[in-house]
């Protein structure tokens, strides 16, 4: 965000092209907007607010969501194999990528929170009680032998 001096020709916005004469103003692939026309062009956000990253592609000034729908790639989940949304927030464990709500004990369907203890074992995830019972079966299976 810019501050605007008063002893400055106001200048023009490359969204309405009215001048700019409020206090502050935005600068934005090299040209100048009023706070409230730097916006998305699908949802209409505002992009001059602290924090926003503006992308641009095919003409287009996007938000980060509506850009990731767009242009981003997207995957299927590792365990209900359904389509994965570019913009979603997934967990990944080594290539494996998961819906938040997948991730879970494939076993026991245990939901894990942060800091929890999860294994990948024959790419399933497993919480660390059936992780250690799989261990000991086939500790035992292995002496039985």
């Amino acid at each position: 965000m810019l501050t605007v001096q008063p002893d400055t020709k106001p200048k023009g916005c490359a969204g309405c092209s009215r001048k700019i004469k409020d206090r502050y103003l935005l600068k934005a692939l090299d040209k100048y907007w009023h706070e409230d026309c730097l916006k998305c062009a699908c949802c209409d956000c505002r992009l001059g607010e602290v924090g926003s990253t503006l992308y641009t592609k095919a003409n287009l000034i996007l938000c980060r969501r509506d850009y990731l729908r767009l242009f981003g790639v997207t995957g299927n989940c590792a365990a209900c194999s359904k389509l994965i949304p570019a913009f979603e927030m997934v967990m990944r464990a080594k290539e494996n990528v998961y819906h938040l709500d997948c991730f879970a004990c494939q076993l026991c369907n245990q939901r894990f929170c942060v800091g929890d203890k999860f294994f990948l074992k024959n790419n399933m995830i497993l919480c660390q009680t059936d992780y250690e019972e799989g261990l000991m079966k086939e500790g035992y299976a292995a002496q039985v032998r």
